[in-house]
């Protein structure tokens, strides 16, 4: 929290973000604003709602600070990770909400969507930026809707790719080292995005359908991915581990195809050995590399998914109750450092190793500290004393007063509607 004081001028709003910070880490069941304020030992939830929306701090500033933690701790031969993830929401009032097609329901569904950025290294992995997405024709064309959720005007539209490489361009600016960025089709087809990475001279291993043209050889002729693939020779594929996971090293056949002229441009082809299964990725590199390097940062991908777990999880990226622009970048960055600060304990929590590498691993040591773990454990830690009882009857009567206030509200309103219609 020292990181992060300095980006707050009163002592109010800087000792909120300290109690809001510790309860996204606490074992609190939904970590909105009443939770945690009732966590905290509030009895209002009045100064977390303030911290969100009304309290003097900038979000971007306090998103550099995790920007640098996390270089500082996790820093080492990392890749830059792209991808988005769905908030259902209910209501048409939450700033870039419409239906729209997000992974996290699997379906279209009424929900926010906010590209994220990832950084993952051989320490460990963490999110690192954050833009939400705001819709053209639903939200950017429409002032009024804007006005009403705080969207500043200086805000335009911009694609999932263009959100995408705002991000990289920023850390890369800030100091990050990443030589690979990978990502998903969304941004894979994306050619401005390919474009921009190689004016920076970052490579990427970026997804694409199997629709996707390419040219090969001396002739340059025009081939769809899926097809190049099936008339690729036997010899032309090799097993390699996309790294590990949960059940051991993930190993798939790969092979790769020159595309163009340039040599360090190619399509790289994933094979699951078990059900044939495919998946293409463009590659770019501004020098030679093995095959092994792109396959590394191809398996690397997946990391994002598994920090959008933890986040929605264990710090509530998604538990937040906010329709205002400002309000959810606030919420998003303060869960982003509660997950920065858990990947940096378990770094400093693994054992280590390098001493003697070559020692075997007994059937009774433990494994390394999850983030899971380390979160419950702090929750467990920094824990308040126990909550009296007439804070607690104070807080149930009320929450049941407000409730009782909203369902007034929207009885009628709904009473109106009928009337008027």
């Amino acid at each position: 929290m020292a990181r992060i004081a300095g980006r707050f001028r009163r002592v109010e709003p800087r000792a909120t973000a300290r109690a809001f910070v510790l309860g996204l880490l606490s074992g609190v069941e939904r970590k909105n604003c009443w939770q945690l304020a009732e966590q905290a030992g509030h009895d209002r939830p009045g100064a977390m709602q303030r911290l969100l929306r009304s309290a003097r701090w900038d979000a971007d500033e306090v998103r550099d600070e995790v920007r640098s933690y996390v270089l500082d701790h996790l820093g080492g031969d990392g890749v830059l990770i792209v991808d988005e993830t769905g908030f259902l929401k209910k209501g048409l009032r939450s700033a870039g909400v419409q239906r729209q097609y997000t992974g996290t329901a699997g379906r279209i569904e009424n929900a926010q969507v906010g590209v994220f950025l990832a950084y993952a290294s051989p320490r460990g992995r963490a999110l690192i930026d954050r833009r939400l997405y705001l819709p053209e024709h639903t939200w950017c064309r429409d002032p009024d809707r804007r006005s009403g959720s705080g969207v500043p005007e200086q805000v335009e539209f911009s694609t999932k790719p263009r959100l995408a490489l705002q991000m990289i361009e920023a850390a890369l600016d800030a100091g990050c080292s990443s030589s690979w960025v990978t990502g998903d089709e969304v941004y894979g087809q994306d050619p401005q995005l390919r474009s921009g990475l190689e004016a920076r001279g970052i490579g990427y291993v970026l997804a694409v359908a199997c629709t996707t043209k390419v040219r090969i050889n001396e002739n340059r002729t025009v081939v769809q991915a899926d097809t190049l693939a099936d008339s690729l020779p036997r010899d032309a594929w090799h097993r390699q581990s996309a790294g590990a996971g949960a059940k051991g090293p993930r190993y798939y056949d790969w092979a790769w195809v020159q595309t163009g002229a340039d040599k360090n441009r190619c399509l790289l082809i994933r094979r699951n050995p078990v059900t044939d299964e495919l998946a293409f990725y463009l590659c770019w590199s501004p020098g030679e590399v093995a095959l092994s390097a792109l396959v590394r940062v191809a398996g690397t991908r997946w990391c994002i998914e598994e920090c959008f777990q933890a986040a929605k999880g264990q710090v509530g990226l998604d538990h937040y109750q906010v329709r205002h622009w400002t309000s959810w970048h606030r919420h998003i960055t303060l869960a982003m450092l509660a997950l920065a600060f858990l990947a940096a304990v378990a770094v400093s929590a693994a054992p280590d190793r390098s001493t003697d590498p070559n020692r075997p691993v007994h059937s009774s040591d433990p494994i390394d500290l999850t983030i899971p773990e380390i979160r419950h454990l702090i929750g467990r830690l920094f824990r308040p004393s126990t909550t009296p009882p007439h804070r607690l009857l104070a807080w149930s009567i009320w929450r049941r007063l407000h409730q009782a206030q909203a369902r007034r509200a929207h009885y009628r309103r709904r009473l109106t509607s009928h009337l008027d219609t």
